[in-house]
């Protein structure tokens, strides 16, 4: 199946969700996943949007949660849809934000275990299939767009991944 003809089938919106790298020098904070979906893998701080909130305030409540940091200066790098037919409770559309300025320091917490690592050895083998697709893009800088469509193994079926123009 193609991600065109799954979204023919949708008959609504994606729930939104957000994440954020937190960004020092040649260096990415990504977090251990100690439980709930993506449990075991490295991603970025994030979670689901509340009701009434913007998702710029999702980004940062989120970080603040999961790893007692404030972030500031947030960038909107990324809208990425993920789409899994077997499950469409997991479907999604995140929006990817970094940042290099924040409060606090990232500490562990009862659901992620926070690390630094070089953006040049990032541990794709223990993230989600898709991150090796998007993620190294948005660490150079690039604003993007995507889709991934999964099957019921978590494993891709198809994906775009497209850079966005900067307005003037």
């Amino acid at each position: 199946m193609k991600i065109s003809e799954y979204e023919k089938k949708l008959d609504g919106s994606l729930k939104q969700a957000t994440l954020c790298f937190l960004l020092r020098k040649n260096q990415v904070l990504l977090a251990m996943k100690k439980r709930g979906f993506g449990e075991g893998l490295w991603n970025g701080v994030g979670g689901k949007q509340k009701d009434g909130e913007d998702l710029l305030e999702t980004a940062k409540r989120e970080a603040e949660e999961e790893i007692g940091v404030i972030p500031d200066k947030i960038k909107k790098m990324a809208v990425i849809d993920f789409f899994f037919p077997h499950n469409t409770d997991w479907s999604q559309q995140v929006v990817v934000y970094t940042c290099s300025v924040w409060a606090g320091k990232p500490k562990e917490s009862e659901e992620m275990r926070p690390r630094w690592f070089k953006k040049d050895k990032l541990p794709f083998k223990k993230m989600w299939w898709d991150d090796s697709y998007w993620l190294p893009k948005v660490l150079e800088g690039k604003e993007i767009k995507a889709s991934f469509l999964f099957n019921e193994k978590e494993e891709i079926l198809d994906y775009f991944v497209e850079e966005v123009k900067r307005s003037a």
